[in-house]
């Protein structure tokens, strides 16, 4: 009786570990899934020192503003609510980031082609880890092209420059990364046109590369005939001061824009950065980025911005001053003489979760 009592106990164990193992496994499994919110939410004051503050409700712009995308509105204005959700396995995943408000209207630009909320979507792909060292990405996501980016939180200025605001925004398609070693990254991509995210209305195609050398990045950018040229990269030159640098020419059939910019920006303390945006933007021919109507035109913009973190909030005040080789400002309105420079303050507030 004793035995068959202690063979029942026996039993009875190795069924618990069994069923504890398992639970422990899929209790590890689970983990190693990890379901993640994140996003920010901004918003700003604009005013111009020396132009109008009006707003042309036919044009649907401002009357004077600098020429680049984004905080470009007048009086107190509205960023964007940005939510991204994301789900990341030990070898798959997927995000999807969404955009609302006007910074997120003027991302998507090219939506929607299709769908009634196309342009809310932002990024939206799936991604695969085939090994430590390659990654395959498929559906819609922002440039690899540029310094800056869609979001506030990414980017140390506020407004934005022209380099960015005339590249591209958003790629859809497919594209592998390789990590070929410790210092030395290579991405391949084939992609719809540029900036049309839901579908592809022209059967072309784009065809992008990013060779990545210890955080300095040379790209490139084909796209039915017109190309892009773009490196990005920065420096600790000490603890409390870095250096960004961000250079670009794009050219499609003579047509196109060349530039450079530096981003110096020194740490005064942990919660305080200074930091400054000197860019030099040329067109060729009438390309239309800078607005003087006239060709070859260029611009010099130098941005003053300062950073200050409270917890999760940062505050950030900004002077901008736009000066263009030909009258470019105010142009929207008959009533007020064009003129070549603009000086603007900004005052923004970005929360991050």
């Amino acid at each position: 009786m004793k035995s068959i009592i202690s063979t029942k106990y026996v039993k009875n164990l190795f069924f618990l570990a069994v069923a504890l193992a398992s639970t422990m496994t899929y209790a590890q499994e689970e983990e190693d899934k990890k379901f993640t919110i994140s996003g920010s939410v901004d918003a700003y004051y604009r005013t111009n020192l020396n132009g109008n503050n009006d707003f042309d409700t036919t044009s649907g712009m401002p009357n004077a503003a600098p020429g680049s995308s984004f905080a470009n509105l007048p009086g107190f204005a509205l960023g964007m609510a940005n939510v991204i959700a994301g789900y990341e396995g030990e070898d798959v995943g997927f995000v999807a980031d969404l955009v609302f408000g006007p910074r997120g209207t003027d991302a998507i630009f090219a939506s929607p082609l299709y769908s009634a909320t196309g342009n809310i979507v932002n990024q939206l792909y799936v991604y695969w880890n085939v090994s430590e060292s390659v990654k395959f990405t498929f559906g819609n996501f922002n440039t690899f092209l540029g310094y800056e980016v869609i979001s506030p939180v990414a980017n140390f200025n506020y407004s934005t420059s022209y380099l960015f605001s005339y590249g591209p925004f958003s790629h859809t398609g497919i594209k592998v990364d390789f990590a070929l070693s410790d210092d030395f990254s290579l991405m391949l991509a084939a992609m719809n046109p540029t900036d049309l995210t839901e579908l592809n209305p022209t059967g072309k195609y784009a065809f992008g590369a990013q060779l990545g050398y210890s955080g300095q990045y040379l790209n490139f950018l084909t796209d039915d005939g017109a190309f892009e040229v773009d490196f990005t990269g920065g420096f600790d030159l000490s603890d409390e001061f870095f250096l960004g640098i961000n250079a670009a020419i794009y050219d499609n059939d003579d047509l196109g824009f060349a530039g450079v910019a530096l981003y110096p920006q020194y740490a005064t303390s942990e919660n305080f950065t200074l930091g400054l945006r000197g860019e030099y933007f040329t067109e060729t021919g009438d390309f239309g980025a800078i607005g003087t109507g006239v060709e070859d035109s260029s611009v010099f913009a130098v941005t003053l911005t300062g950073s200050a973190t409270i917890g999760d909030l940062i505050i950030k005040p900004e002077l901008r001053l736009d000066s263009a080789s030909d009258d470019s400002f105010n142009f929207l309105d008959s009533d007020l003489a064009p003129q070549k420079s603009l000086s603007s303050f900004v005052l923004a507030a970005v929360y991050s979760f």
